[in-house]
């Protein structure tokens, strides 16, 4: 969605950029080095479909390849073009250095609506699609290792490993040529969730800091804060269910492509993705809520925190004036233009950054990735060895008790737990937990303490080209 006007999506990615590159001491040629796309490569294939030949086009940008592999999702979409796989893989960039996961930054995309083909005629253009960026080196696990993105998932990456393991037989690290795939076929726990359970950690990190909370004119936790959410997808159906059983948040909207569904009372986050699964959409009707059609002027309502979580530019020039909420957490990317950000933040409004918010897939990527080149499943060699570690602890408390009759007991519920050694599941999130709380820490410390940087987003910047630049110096450059 772009508004007359307004800079394009890779337009505002550079304009973001050139706002921190001015408060850095970096060379103008390094700083060009680290802004520009390396690379982007168009595809254009036939597939003979229904009797007659489709033809399609799909990119792989690779934007900098200052460390190997380069990391980012492929996505299917009829809005897809170059510009918005270049802003794209631009931030990739960005969001793996500010995680640290060792990639540079790339993204694909495949110009197709998903939904317009059969799973058998899906499976023949991804197959196709992977042919043609495999034999060119754009999908390999030393080199450039796609995950999901927008209209794909785990079905579409096992199509793609398989279509690589056909084509590279010998290769031992074949599964590592992307990332985002079904357990079962070499994937890992927790990846579905990853993003939107990303989204729910960056927030509760982000409400210890009383500070900060009361910079977007908040306080006390997360309990009670009203919540809406823009887009339902993979990433807003986990990050508002995970925030509201497990944080006690209150989703008072959602917002999806047919209209909105309001309720100040908190809907179910459950039922609602159960009733649009059931329905194809949101639809009037749903008996829990209210049904309005014009689901983007419910971004306007008042509301605590506002998670757009579907397409870039949807808070835009048009409407960003009449944005209420206080706090705003990317969980999409690019939701916010550039000229929407500078309005939102002389409002006083705090925008936690896609960039951020939104890489908890990336990090969970990156542990598929190792998990893929080790061969061995997280927790599978040390998960029992804590729990007899843990139970011989348990019983010599218990014994203590007794011989001394102290008369106490462990709580049941806590034998339990304690007595649970870590699966790959437990690891995973643990993994993602302790990355987003300290990327956030390296946001805050820019924050806080860095004269002339206004907002969490230069921070993040701030923090990323810092190191993406000190890489590229080591390199010689």
């Amino acid at each position: 969605m772009q508004v007359t006007g307004e800079p394009s999506f890779r337009e505002s990615v550079d304009l973001m950029f050139n706002r921190a590159a001015k408060l850095m001491d970096m060379s103008p040629g390094l700083e060009q080095k680290i802004r520009v796309c390396n690379s982007t490569y168009t595809v254009r294939f036939g597939v003979r479909l229904r009797g007659k030949i489709e033809t399609f086009t799909g990119y792989r940008s690779v934007h900098s390849e200052h460390m190997e592999p380069v990391k980012g999702g492929i996505r299917f979409a009829l809005s897809v073009n170059q510009d918005e796989v270049e802003a794209l893989a631009a931030l990739m960039t960005y969001k793996c250095a500010l995680v640290e996961t060792p990639f540079g930054g790339s993204k694909g995309g495949l110009c197709i609506d998903p939904r317009q083909w059969d799973e058998h005629e899906l499976e023949q253009i991804t197959r196709r699609f992977a042919y043609e960026l495999i034999k060119r080196d754009l999908i390999h696990p030393a080199q450039n290792v796609p995950a999901p993105d927008m209209g794909t998932g785990e079905r579409e990456m096992a199509w793609i490993a398989d279509q690589y393991m056909r084509m590279n037989t010998t290769d031992i690290n074949g599964k590592a040529c992307v990332t985002g795939k079904p357990p079962h076929a070499g994937g890992i726990q927790g990846r579905v969730e990853a993003t939107g359970r990303g989204v729910q950690y960056a927030l509760r990190e982000f409400f210890r800091h009383p500070e900060d909370v009361a910079r977007a004119g908040l306080s006390g936790g997360l309990d009670g804060k009203r919540v809406i959410i823009q887009g339902l997808g993979n990433v807003g159906y986990h990050a508002a269910k995970f925030l509201s059983e497990e944080d006690g948040c209150k989703v008072i909207a959602i917002i999806e492509r047919d209209g909105a569904l309001l309720d100040p009372a908190g809907l179910d986050v459950e039922d609602v993705r159960h009733w649009m699964n059931g329905h194809g959409g949101l639809m009037e009707g749903y008996p829990g809520g209210t049904h309005v059609a014009d689901g983007a002027a419910v971004l306007e309502e008042d509301c605590d925190l506002l998670i757009p979580a579907a397409l870039e530019g949807v808070i835009n020039l048009e409407n960003a004036a009449r944005i209420k909420a206080p706090l705003i957490i990317e969980a999409a990317n690019g939701p916010i233009t550039f000229g929407a950000d500078e309005i939102l933040r002389q409002k006083g409004c705090v925008i936690i950054p896609d960039m951020y918010a939104n890489a908890g897939g990336v990090t969970v990527s990156y542990f598929e990735w190792v998990k893929n080149l080790s061969h061995i499943r997280f927790g599978r060699m040390q998960r029992r060895a804590e729990e007899a570690r843990s139970r011989l602890l348990v019983e010599e408390l218990e014994r203590l008790s007794a011989d001394q009759h102290l008369g106490w007991t462990l709580g049941a519920g806590f034998k339990e737990k304690f007595l649970q050694g870590s699966d790959e599941l437990a690891l995973v999130r643990s993994g993602l937990d302790d990355t987003m709380r300290t990327a956030y820490q390296a946001m805050r410390e820019v924050w806080h303490g860095r004269e002339g940087v206004e907002d969490l987003r230069v921070a993040a910047y701030i923090v990323s080209i810092s190191r993406v630049a000190q890489t590229y110096r080591s390199k010689g450059l």
